[in-house]
């Protein structure tokens, strides 16, 4: 008797998952708005990365005009640590064209909701078929997996035309009257069973019928060309310390309005000319003291949420922590290597070039990688002092050339001090300071701010930052 593979495949999956579907709090109502953001969060994330995240919005932004009235800052605060924040800037744009254009609702209508910014294919389709129950298919990288080793398919799919295939292929699988449960079904096996490295293929439902199984192909498929690698960038980045009535707090920027992380909050880093790659910075390994606790509890309570590690790590690759530290600050007469002064008196020169802000950087403190889809950050990290704003005109090589001294900091000597020691050296320090005082701007450059702890309850952080400070806090108890 000859089988219909397509009906098995329909009614196997159905019944394999409505037995066996994770209990979910997305899954708990079938409010389109609630799966619209769940969709969102998902996407290039493992779902137990997702849970507390999502709890946490649905929380704050528990309608879509909560959402929409919302100011971004909140928005971008309550997404921290997801990655991918141009996920939550066109998610909050959709739900103002909901406000705007449909009172609030989320249209029953697959035009309409694919017109909505940050939708596209597979978002559509989860929201009418999950929401709405309506036939459409929601076709991911789980959903094209486990298709091409059921039916032995050989497109690449990483191609445009082979997903569309695919979604007229999975459009005509769904039963009638279960459009949602098929949807998430399919996107079930793809995350439990079919999975990309290790199929558990006999647990599978649909084993018996599957074309790449049988052929033997199971961990070929599907056929995915290699994407291009992402590019790598070494940053040098400056831990800005405060004095006197900014003690104890750190100089952080705010990103620009469009572009890459737009509008977020970082440290004030360069990028290296020529840099590629991981620097051979090196230090010791961090003396961990009993008062790393006491700083991590916090830290979680003044910045939550925080998952272990962050959430890019499990984002798809997104974020990877390289993390060295050392805790011990070294003798004040202590020089640094030769290869490390360069690169401090890079990042010193850059930061004056680029935005008038003069720093001192002492010495290494840590490195971090930051992997985007498209470049991977090595980012270097020095603990430096905080110097002087430049007027903007300035003479930057007289400038940098007195900023070489030490002694022109403001957490050095006073120069009544250095007057009344009579030294040439310290009237050296003197005549520098005087040089750099006729230039001076008492005003942070546009952007600039000076926080401590408590301030990472409000602003939002790239990871790679977040990762950065976090173990700056702890560090310091």
């Amino acid at each position: 008797m000859t089988v219909d593979v397509k009906l098995f495949f329909s009614s196997e999956l159905l019944d394999w998952y409505r037995r066996n579907k994770r209990d979910l709090p997305w899954r708990q109502s079938k409010d389109p708005y609630r799966v619209w953001v769940s969709e969102i969060m998902l996407q290039q994330t493992r779902v137990d990365t997702v849970i507390p995240y999502y709890e946490r919005f649905m929380d704050k932004f528990p309608t879509i005009k909560a959402l929409a009235g919302a100011p971004e800052s909140e928005v971008l605060k309550m997404w921290e640590g997801l990655g991918y924040y141009s996920r939550a800037r066109n998610l909050q744009a959709g739900a103002r064209e909901v406000m705007a254009l449909y009172g609030g609702a989320v249209p029953d209508d697959a035009p309409s909701v694919a017109a909505l910014k940050g939708v596209g294919p597979y978002t559509k389709g989860a929201i009418m078929s999950i929401a709405f129950n309506r036939p459409e298919p929601a076709v991911d990288g789980n959903v094209m997996r486990v298709l091409s080793r059921y039916f032995c398919l050989e497109e690449d799919i990483a191609k445009a035309r082979t997903r569309v295939n695919i979604e007229v292929l999975a459009a005509s699988l769904i039963p009638e009257g279960a459009a949602g449960d098929f949807n998430q079904g399919l996107m079930e096996l793809g995350a439990l069973v079919c999975t990309p490295k290790s199929p558990g293929c006999l647990t599978c439902p649909v084993m018996a019928h599957c074309a790449g199984r049988l052929a033997g192909r199971e961990l070929e498929l599907p056929i995915k060309t290699k994407a291009k690698p992402p590019r790598p960038e070494q940053r040098f980045a400056a831990i800005v310390e405060g004095a006197g009535e900014y003690a104890g707090k750190v100089l952080v920027r705010q990103r620009p309005e469009t572009g890459l992380l737009a509008s977020m909050w970082e440290l004030p880093h360069v990028l290296v000319p020529g840099g590629s790659g991981p620097a051979a910075a090196q230090a010791e390994q961090p003396q961990r003291g009993r008062g790393r606790k006491r700083a991590a509890a916090a830290y979680a309570a003044a910045a939550a949420p925080l998952g272990a590690g962050g959430a890019d790590a499990a984002a798809g690759g997104q974020a990877s922590a390289a993390v060295r530290a050392a805790t011990a600050e070294p003798a004040a007469t202590a020089a640094p290597a030769p290869e490390q002064a360069e690169r401090m008196a890079l990042l010193c020169r850059s930061l004056a070039e680029e935005t008038r802000l003069l720093v001192r950087p002492r010495r290494w403190w840590m490195e971090a990688e930051h992997v985007f889809s498209h470049i991977i950050w090595d980012v270097q990290v020095y603990l430096a002092d905080f110097g002087f704003v430049l007027e903007h005109n300035a003479n930057q090589a007289e400038v940098l050339a007195a900023a070489e001294s030490s002694g022109v900091y403001r957490t050095r000597q006073s120069s009544d001090a250095l007057k009344a020691s009579g030294s040439a050296e310290d009237q050296q320090l003197d005549s520098d300071r005087t040089c750099l005082d006729s230039h001076v701007n008492e005003q942070l450059p546009e952007g600039y701010r000076w926080i401590g702890l408590e301030d990472m309850r409000e602003l939002a952080f790239p990871n790679v930052f977040l990762r950065i400070l976090r173990e700056y806090w702890e560090e310091r108890d």
